[in-house]
């Protein structure tokens, strides 16, 4: 069998995102804001403190029942 990964024919759209950076210099860990479950999040990777940025990336919209902050 022959699977081939065919380059999508039309361009997904970008906007700008909020999103929280790990502020470890060895470390390249984010994630976006509406996808963090603390006010304060640490990075999940090596868990240093995060600070909040923005960043261009593709839409994507979170679904879960489970958004609340705290």
């Amino acid at each position: 069998m022959y699977f081939s990964r065919k380059r999508l024919m039309v361009d997904l759209p970008e906007e700008m995102t909020s999103l929280w950076s790990c502020t470890n210099e060895l470390c390249n860990g984010w994630m976006r804001d509406n996808f963090v479950f603390s006010v304060q999040p640490v990075c999940g990777q090596c868990n240093s403190l995060m600070e909040k940025g923005e960043k261009m990336l593709t839409i994507v919209a979170n679904t879960s029942p489970n958004q609340t902050k705290r």
